[in-house]
């Protein structure tokens, strides 16, 4: 029962910044992005919203095995939970960043260092539980798909 409470705890706790940052998103959406020149590459609006859910979803179940291991490597584990946490932090910041400010340097200049912080929870994760860590690489990947888009939006503007 702990294990499947601690999974879903961090589940919704992914799935609560994913919603905070979608709701620093929604007016940029609607007002400022449309205005903006985007690469050939740029999805269409809709694949967003369900694509980081599931990316969320993965990275809750994926923190939460890992904290699953508490009793047996404590020192490991918060390590691991703190990158976690400051990647969270940092993944929240971009939609601040990006939609409401509409500031895409700064926005690039902080997804650079958020695909880092990503990379380093994956290291992490990975060391406590192979699954964990095998969790986070489609976000890994998808961040660095939205680092590349981002980057070329703020060359196109």
């Amino acid at each position: 029962m702990q294990r499947f409470l601690r999974i879903s705890v961090a589940v919704m706790t992914c799935l609560v910044v994913g919603y905070l940052s979608g709701m620093a998103t929604k007016q940029g959406i609607d007002d400022w992005y449309p205005t903006l020149n985007k690469p050939f590459f740029n999805p269409p609006n809709w694949i967003f919203a369900p694509v980081w859910t599931l990316l969320y979803v993965g990275m809750g179940v994926a923190a939460g095995l890992v904290w699953t291991q508490m009793e047996k490597n404590e020192a490991l584990v918060k390590r691991a939970l703190f990158f976690f946490t400051v990647q969270l932090a940092l993944n929240a910041l971009w939609s601040f960043l990006f939609f409401s400010l509409w500031n895409p340097l700064l926005a690039l200049l902080e997804i650079i260092v958020l695909e880092l912080m990503i990379y380093e929870t994956y290291v992490q994760f990975k060391k406590i539980n192979r699954w964990a860590g095998f969790l986070l690489i489609p976000y890994l990947a998808w961040v660095g798909f939205a680092t590349l888009l981002n980057g070329a939006i703020w060359w196109l503007n």
